[in-house]
C-alpha cells in the first residue's frame, strides 16, 4: 500500500508540475495542460483504487497506468477547449489565422505557421 501512496503523490506532483501556461493563453490557463493534470491525477487515483482491488495487489502499476490513459484523454478534450476558445481572423488577401483570447501577439496561420 506504501507503494501506492507514492505512486499517487508523484503523479500529483507531476500533474501539479505542468498546472501552468507561461506563455499566458486564456489569462494564464491552458486547458490542455489543466484538463491533462486533472486526468493523470484521477486516472491514478482509480488506477491504484483498481489495481489493487482486482486481485494483483500491484496499486502502484495501476495508477501508473490509470495516470497515463487518464493523462491523455484529458489533454485531448483539454485540447478541444483550447480550439474553441481561439479566435478566427482574416486579413486583407482573404487567408484566415487565428488567435487567443482576441490578442493580436500570438497568432497562428490555418497550417499551424506562427503569423508574425
Amino acid at each position: 500500500m506504501n507503494k501506492a501512496i507514492i505512486a499517487i503523490g508523484a503523479a500529483g506532483l507531476l500533474a501539479s508540475a505542468c498546472a501552468s501556461d507561461p506563455y499566458g493563453y486564456n489569462n494564464g490557463s491552458n486547458q490542455t495542460v489543466r484538463q491533462g493534470a486533472i486526468g493523470a491525477g484521477l486516472g491514478a487515483v482509480a488506477g491504484a483504487i483498481i489495481g489493487n482491488n482486482v486481485g494483483s495487489g500491484n496499486a502502484a502499476t495501476g495508477a501508473l497506468i490509470g495516470g497515463l490513459a487518464g493523462g491523455a484523454v484529458g489533454a485531448i478534450r483539454g485540447s478541444q477547449a483550447d480550439r474553441n476558445n481561439q479566435q478566427r481572423y482574416r486579413d486583407n488577401r482573404g487567408n484566415y489565422y487565428y488567435c487567443y483570447d482576441n490578442r493580436q501577439d500570438e497568432c497562428y496561420w490555418e497550417n499551424g505557421q506562427r503569423r508574425y
